[in-house]
């Protein structure tokens, strides 16, 4: 466990909130065989990762302006990790527009985007996609001509399956949706969450009693459940940059408390509970990003969050198996729980001070 942490604290340093990329991309079909492609990203990551097939480097603590700037020079080097297989014969945009945030939208949730339009045959049976660009799991949104959609996820730079455009797409099954929400609610945690990760191993650290782990975890879960419902139905709603730096004030709560105590007191229980509502909103918001299909809300909401909770149960089990031939020894404490506190908290604060000030993080 402390060789994790430890490889975290250094692979943290190029972190300063959730590591999904947060793709969207819409794919619009006309009947003439005319096509738009929408594609949107953080806007910063977008710059990093074209600079690094441009050959060049982005420079540190860049304006907005100056940021989209460049943003708009490089939308060929975009459109070149863009492949549309159309029936055997690959089909590139014939333009590539870039379109900067919205200047509505909260600066840490914004979203920058590459508008492609181009022409496919008009009687275009089966499509293959490949984003050159993205590392992580995205969804790709189809639109017929004739109103109907579907989503298909597609895993990072691999091509997308064969997608047949000869016919009207059908809505997903109920059991399609809960498994892909499951999938999506336990990846959120195994491997993206690390923030996540780290609140729970901090709980896990305070004592090796079972009940103890297990209250904690028990409000934990009853807190981002009532969170996560409340938010995405529109009750309750704070922005990212207020939610994002307390998550990583509340990792290194956790953490430092482990350092001067080792017994479950009553405000622990109240502040996991507290720290319980805060991740929910965090859960809340890459949910809202993801999409919730308007026929089966409820069921992809309560998937979700029954995957997320698999996740945490996953990283409870794998810390088990870790240390448990050590729990009982007379020095787990100071060889285990006590560095791996440490570096925990030193994440925790770090990751803290990258959300309050993104711009003197790199």
């Amino acid at each position: 466990m402390i060789r994790f942490l430890t490889a975290l604290l250094f692979f943290s340093a190029t972190l300063s909130s959730h590591e999904a990329e947060r793709t969207r991309v819409t794919l619009t079909l006309a009947a003439d065989g005319r096509f738009t492609l929408d594609i949107a990203n953080d806007p910063m990551w977008l710059l990093l990762r074209l600079e690094t097939f441009a050959g060049g480097n982005a420079p540190a603590n860049m304006s907005p302006a100056d940021r989209d700037a460049r943003l708009a020079q490089l939308t060929g080097i975009f459109a070149d990790r863009i492949v549309l297989f159309v029936d055997a014969h690959e089909v590139r945009a014939s333009e590539v527009e870039y379109r900067k945030p919205s200047e509505l939208s909260e600066p840490s949730a914004a979203l920058a985007s590459f508008h492609l339009t181009g022409t496919m045959p008009r009687d275009a049976t089966r499509l293959r996609f490949l984003y050159g660009l993205v590392g992580d799991r995205y969804p790709l949104e189809i639109r017929q001509p004739d109103g109907s959609s579907a989503i298909e996820w597609i895993e990072g730079t691999n091509w997308s399956e064969v997608i047949d455009l000869s016919r009207s797409f059908t809505r997903p099954t109920r059991m399609e949706i809960v498994r892909q929400y499951l999938w999506l609610g336990y990846t959120h945690i195994l491997p993206k969450g690390l923030d996540h990760i780290l609140f729970v191993l901090g709980i896990f650290l305070l004592s090796p009693r079972l009940k103890t782990m297990l209250l904690q975890v028990t409000a934990f879960t009853i807190a981002h459940s009532i969170t996560l419902g409340l938010s995405i139905y529109g009750i309750v709603s704070l922005p990212s940059r207020i939610v994002e730096p307390l998550i990583a004030l509340s990792i290194a709560y956790v953490a430092i408390e482990n350092l001067v105590t080792r017994e479950l007191k009553s405000w622990r229980i109240a502040l996991v509970f507290m720290f319980g509502l805060l991740h929910g909103l965090g859960f809340a918001g890459v949910l809202r990003e993801l999409g919730l299909p308007r026929d089966e809300f409820l069921t992809a909401l309560l998937t979700f969050n029954l995957g997320v909770e698999g996740g945490q149960l996953t990283i409870i089990a794998a810390a088990l198996l870790a240390v448990f031939p050590f729990m009982k020894k007379g020095w787990y404490r100071q060889r285990v729980v006590i560095p791996a506190s440490m570096l925990i908290a030193l994440v925790g604060i770090y990751w803290t001070i990258a959300r309050l000030w993104p711009g003197q993080s790199g």
